[in-house]
């Protein structure tokens, strides 16, 4: 499965992108800001392509998707949230969108987790 989230609008605070399954818009996603310089727990990881796994997350008691290998980034999983408050550095996806928010995120979770735990193997790019 090859994801790809492409970035379009940015703030001060937020980075408001498109997540796509191979080439299909599958949903929304909602990152901290991108930052030339990282700021704990506010900042989106850098461009690139990550391989990603799902395992058991400490912080949510429960399987989630994990990217890993992210330079200077440790936990970074995609995730259910609504605002930059809800991300540290996470992927949150939903199926609607505003200037700095997301909206319906657990089901855009559910639909996407679900296509991500039948896959074998999976691949995640970030575009500007």
């Amino acid at each position: 499965m090859q994801i790809t989230v492409k970035r379009l609008h940015k703030t001060d605070t937020t980075t408001i992108g498109e997540l796509s399954i191979d080439g299909l818009f599958e949903c929304y996603t909602l990152e901290d800001a991108e930052r030339p310089v990282k700021i704990k727990g506010e900042t989106a990881i850098p461009k690139g392509t990550y391989k990603v796994i799902i395992n058991e997350s400490n912080r949510f008691k429960r399987l989630l998707p994990l990217l890993l290998e992210v330079p200077n980034f440790e936990g970074v999983r995609i995730h259910s949230g609504n605002s930059n408050h809800d991300t540290e550095g996470c992927i949150l996806v939903g199926q609607s969108r505003n200037k700095n928010y997301i909206g319906q995120s657990r089901k855009a979770f559910e639909k996407l987790f679900k296509k991500m735990q039948a896959a074998k193997d999976i691949t995640l790019t970030i575009l500007s």
